[in-house]
């Protein structure tokens, strides 16, 4: 195939050379058997002669030294007639000028256009039919105009035909070429287009490689916070409260027997909630499921939260759930349920509520936890400019989270320590918020806070039921 192309392409090459000298070459083989029949007619020869330098000029002029001139409609007409005028000329001269003449349909097809076209070929079928006929000037008699006339439709029917498949073939191959031409250049786009892809492939792998790293550090960050902090907190808030409950100057006697039963309960709850810190921030490591859920449903998980905040602080936590409870995905089970963690922190450090109740809802195409508390409740638009993000709230009371309202110029309170104290942070972390924010919106949730003074607080966390086998 390679090779068939090759050799197509060479004949090409030569086309244009080859039809460029044809003229002059028939021209020339003309004058042989022209000058062999005049003999030794010299005057007869000279005009011959003086014919074909003369229509060797023309051909020169138009196609040689302007080989475009004649390629325009109309100088292509002029070129044609002269052609023509020259042509008969010559056929008057000498009959073996039919064989120049033949040049007419190859310059008919080329520089015609149209109903001109076929009229080139049939003046030039006439020339031709009037060589063959013996030349010299034309006569009335009818044996002449007879054979003329026979003559006339052979040739013109012979070149006609021709003409005409020949410029169909034409029309094909440029039609051809044109098409190769547009499918080099469409390949040439796709390439360009491959080679574009493969570059933004090359981007987006290492967007994805970064998005990774970003949302795990998120994840860790979220985890450490409903994990670490929480159970950091509490154990604070217990070795406080067992300092103030320990044996000081009381003395023996029944008081001094309850401080250091007291004491010893808050030292207990401290163990406990470093033994459960510890080992969620393990799991949290090892991005497993909270241990609330490894043994339970989320229902069961969200009682089981609820009871042992309960013993912990002293405050009645209900749960209900409404709906028929059915699995859910992980990610959904480990969003509410740290939602209703961070939830009942907040409120445990804020709202100064005396119950608070939970209620996971199952619906046919989403599932939300509300949780509400009888708190001191706040006025949700006081912290409206310092929430990261166009959320109502924080749960809980009049301050969000322990990071949630920043100090003046950055800094805690006066007389309170940043590093111990579970109520001050150096700086506007709002992170507790910013948590329960991105679990929810990352499942495409809707997260909500209504609060007013005196009246409490409600949180609600809606998210799309996904099914344990579905896909975030």
């Amino acid at each position: 195939m390679a090779s068939w192309r090759s050799s197509l392409r060479s004949w090409e090459r030569l086309e244009s050379p080859v039809y460029s000298a044809l003229p002059y070459v028939l021209l020339a083989v003309s004058l042989v058997p022209t000058a062999i029949q005049a003999g030794g007619s010299w005057p007869t020869l000279r005009i011959s002669v003086g014919l074909a330098v003369l229509a060797a000029a023309w051909v020169y002029v138009w196609l040689t030294r302007r080989p475009t001139l004649a390629e325009r409609p109309a100088y292509g007409r002029i070129y044609f007639a002269g052609f023509l005028v020259l042509a008969a000329a010559l056929v008057v001269q000498s009959p073996w000028f039919g064989i120049f003449v033949w040049v007419g349909y190859v310059h008919a097809g080329a520089f015609l256009r149209g109903r001109w076209r076929y009229a080139g070929i049939a003046a030039t079928g006439l020339l031709a039919a009037a060589s063959q006929a013996g030349g010299g000037l034309p006569t009335l008699d009818p044996e002449y105009l007879a054979a003329v006339g026979v003559l006339l439709v052979v040739n013109v029917g012979i070149a006609g035909t021709v003409t005409f498949f020949a410029l169909v073939n034409e029309r094909e191959h440029e039609e051809r070429r044109r098409t190769v031409a547009e499918l080099a250049e469409a390949n040439q786009r796709l390439q360009d287009a491959l080679a574009e892809n493969a570059g933004l492939h090359t981007q987006l792998l290492t967007q994805a490689r970064e998005a990774g790293i970003l949302d795990e550090r998120q994840r860790m960050a979220r985890e450490i916070h409903d994990t670490l902090a929480q159970g950091l907190t509490g154990i604070i808030t217990q070795l406080e409260a067992a300092a103030l409950a320990g044996p000081g100057d009381a003395g023996a006697g029944a008081r001094a027997g309850a401080d250091v039963e007291a004491w010893r309960r808050h030292l207990d709850n401290a163990t406990r909630l470093a033994r459960e810190s510890l080992s969620e921030a393990r799991r949290s490591v090892r991005a497993i499921r909270p241990e609330a859920l490894e043994t339970a449903r989320l229902p069961e998980a969200l009682a089981e939260v609820a009871g042992r905040w309960s013993a912990l602080h002293g405050v009645t936590a209900e749960v209900t759930t409404t709906g028929t409870a059915r699995p859910l995905h992980p990610e959904v089970e480990v969003a509410l349920l740290r939602t209703a963690q961070e939830a009942l922190a907040n409120v445990a450090k804020h709202a100064r509520a005396t119950r608070v109740g939970l209620t996971l809802s199952y619906m046919e195409d989403v599932v939300s936890l509300d949780v509400r508390d009888d708190g001191i409740g706040f006025v949700p638009d006081q912290f409206a400019g310092q929430l990261p993000v166009a959320v109502p709230a924080q749960v809980g009371g009049p301050v969000p989270d322990r990071t949630s309202v920043p100090a003046t110029n950055g800094e805690a309170p006066s007389g309170a320590d940043p590093d111990t104290d579970p109520d001050t942070d150096p700086g506007p972390g709002h992170y507790g918020l910013t948590a329960m924010r991105q679990r929810i919106q990352r499942l495409a949730g809707r997260f909500e806070v209504e609060s007013e003074p005196g009246a409490g607080t409600a949180l609600s966390a809606v998210v799309p039921a996904i099914d344990a086998g579905g896909t975030p």
